[in-house]
Formats: structure tokens, sequence, C-alpha cells
């Protein structure tokens, strides 16, 4: 490696500051446009060792686990801590404003609606075992090496208190030594808690396993690979008005505040449609909303999800119909006979979009849709189906439900005029 000054210039998409150099771009992690800074230099990606000159958006991070790759520092959990609020909103919302601009597409973007720190209710922590104990943190950025964490700053009040007590439960669980992921959800009335391990238990692990967490709280259930280990109490969620419980690991937004609002621009958009239609419905956030007064039919491929969302939809009172159907909507679509009921629409599929499905869309009858999207890239090749196919986007909401970091939420909402 190599000592370098640079300028940066501007930001990437994933939020590290980029030099234009003779010979091409440098990426640099924690740097901001206008930042003069010493780097150490490997290829096309440098190492920060210095500010020299600040940029006018510099702040100090409200973490103490961010920064550059410090002994005690480092977290790859977030990417821009040390952006100044206003900066930070605007190229949030141009990562949308570029997405769609890259495919022609010309609508107005809205304000980034942010959400504030302390409600990711959700947390994915890397873990692994070591000779005194498990270390629970995140991945160093661009790293396999974990950073042990004290506190998260995007976390709820709840996973920071219960921090102590969930890196007791990690050293209990790690008896492989590679790393695992040892997701917390803050649910009512307890934390649930899906370990994904490349390991196996034996039997006496399982009882050693079961014997800590009821010894631990707030936990309500611990799954290992699926599998429940131990459930004290059946985890909750409310959708709208109807409580859930969520199958272990099952998919579910991570804040709160960015579900609800994401919640409200779909019920209202589709309020006035009778029949509506939930693709990629994981275990009911529209769904359970919008059968308020819709009748719903929820297609979703993870059948543990599915059944969530069923159970709480029977129990609940005041519902109008619902209907669900286990489906593989990237390889089985769809079709546009079978969406030619419907009035009104909502897809929220994975990272990769819902392409192949919104071809279909594209040539049916639906008035309303509700496009949810957490990749601006996939979202903004989906719309593009649409738009050619008749569709018109009434508006795009960007959502900060990752804070700090380059992930950003998207609700568009597109009807078909009338012929």
């Amino acid at each position: 490696m190599s000592a370098h000054k640079l300028d940066i210039t501007r930001l990437g998409g994933q939020g590290d500051g980029i030099a234009e150099t003779p010979g091409g771009q440098i990426f640099v992690p924690f740097t901001l446009p206008g930042d003069v800074v010493n780097v150490a230099l490997e290829k096309n990606r440098a190492s920060l060792m210095s500010v020299l000159e600040p940029s006018a958006d510099r702040v100090t991070p409200p973490c103490p686990h961010f920064g550059p790759d410090l002994e005690n520092a480092g977290c790859g959990g977030c990417a821009l801590q040390h952006m100044a609020d206003a900066a930070y909103r605007e190229w949030k919302r141009g990562l949308v404003v570029s997405a769609l601009e890259g495919r022609g597409i010309e609508a107005e973007v809205g304000p980034l609606v942010a959400c504030a720190p302390g409600t990711r209710r959700r947390v994915v922590f890397a873990a692994r075992r070591t000779e005194k104990g498990a270390i629970l943190g995140f991945n160093r950025a661009a790293s396999h090496q974990i950073v042990a964490i004290e506190s998260c700053v995007v976390a709820t009040g709840r996973i920071n208190r219960a921090l102590p007590r969930l890196r007791r439960l990690a050293t209990a669980v790690a008896v492989g030594r590679e790393a695992f992921h040892f997701s917390v959800l803050d649910a009512e009335p307890g934390l649930d808690i899906a370990v994904d391990a490349p390991f196996k238990l034996s039997e006496p692990d399982r009882l050693r396993i079961i014997s800590a967490v009821r010894a631990e709280q707030p936990v309500a259930r611990l799954s290992f690979n699926g599998e429940i280990l131990i459930e004290k109490h059946p985890p909750q969620l409310t959708f709208g008005s109807v409580v859930v419980s969520p199958p272990p690991g099952g998919f579910v937004q991570a804040s709160h505040e960015a579900e609800t609002v994401m919640g409200d621009l779909v019920t209202d958009h589709l309020k006035k449609s009778k029949r509506v239609v939930d693709l990629f419905s994981g275990s009911g956030t529209f769904t359970l909303r919008l059968a308020a007064h819709a009748h719903i039919h929820a297609v979703e491929g993870d059948g543990a999800s599915l059944a969530a969302l069923d159970k709480a939809a029977r129990r609940a009172q005041g519902l109008k119909p619902v209907s669900v159907e286990k489906r593989d909507l990237f390889r089985r679509p769809l079709m546009v006979a079978e969406l030619k009921p419907y009035q009104g629409l909502v897809f929220d599929p994975p990272r990769a979009g819902a392409e192949v499905q919104v071809a279909d869309i594209a040539r049916s009858t639906v008035k309303h849709i509700a496009a949810v999207s957490c990749n601006p890239v996939t979202l903004a090749r989906d719309l593009e189906i649409l738009i050619k196919g008749g569709y018109r986007i009434m508006s795009v909401t960007p959502i900060d439900q990752f804070l700090w970091s380059s992930h950003v939420e998207v609700v568009a909402l597109l009807e078909r005029p009338k012929r």
C-alpha cells in the first residue's frame, strides 16, 4: 500500500466518497464530497488515514463504532453517519431519482420520509465463537471480521438494553467455530431470535440453549435454522389493527415507523378498490390493512408466512374476506386472466424485483397499482414495463427505513387512465 492525497468530489451508490484521478475513480469509505484526505491506496479502493480538509457537510457521527478501520470502530452497519442531515437526505432521495432517470422515467420523486434513530425493530447481528465467549456485532465494511458492539444507535431501546443477554445467548449457541447470523426482532411480548448457522446442534446443545433462554428476559422465542427450540410466548406484531405471529426468521419490515408510512400510502391509494390482490404478501403487512375495506387475495411463496397471515385473518373481527395462495411468483406469475377480477394490486417483491410478474400486470385491466420496493434500480425496471403497458405514475415516495445506509425503500403509486 502507498499513501496518497485525494480530493473527494462525489458519493457513490454505496455511500463511499469518490475521487477522480488520472488512473480512474478511487472509492474511499467514510468520506464526503469536499473532503481532502490522506488515504492508504490499494488498486481502486482506499482506506482513510486522515481528513486534511473537511467537507462543509461533515458532522460528528453519533455512534462510537462508526468510522474508518480503527481498533474500536469500523462497524459496517452504517455508511453515512458523518454526513449532515440535509445533504444526506438529498443524496438518498437522489438514489431514487437516478434509478428512474436511468430508465428514462419522468416522475416527481417526493421528499425522503425520515425514520428516527432508535426505531429499527429487526436487526441481523453477526456472531462467532471465541475463547472468551461469542463475539456479537456487525461485519466491518467489506470484510468478514466481526466488530463487537456495545450499543447501536439505529436499533430500538429494548434491543440495546438486551445486548448483554443476547451476547450470552450467542455464546450458548456458538458450538461451531463458523460465523453465524443472529437475527433479533423486537416484538410483543418479547424478543424473537432466529439463528441461521452453518453448523448443527447435538441434543445436549439444544437442552443447554433452551435452559439459557429460559433464564433470559425479555426473550420470547429462539429458533435455530428455522426450528423453534423454545417459545415462551408467541411473538406478535400488529398490521393495521390485526395481530400476527410471524414465523421464525420470516420477513417483516425493519421499522414499524416505515411500515406505517408504507401501509398508509398503499391503503389510501387502493381504498376505492373492492377486490385487491397482494403479491409477495409475506405475513400480511398490506393484506391485513387492506382487508378492512376490500376483499383480498394474498399470494406468497413462503408457506410459513402465508399460514401466519391466514391464521391472523381468521381470528380477526370486522375484516372483508381474505383468501390465500401459496405460489412461486417468479416461476408461476399470475396471468392476465387471473388478474381480471381485481381493481387494485400491491406488490412488494425481494430486491430482484418482479419483472416476469409485472409483464402480466402491464397487460391487465387492474386500475390501481401500489409498487413497493427496497431496490430503486429493479423498481425502475418494473415501472418502465408498467408505463409501456399504459400505466401512469401518480407519486413516488422514498422512505429511509435503513437509516445511514445506502438502502432506501420506495412506494410508487400508479393508475391506468380511463380509455
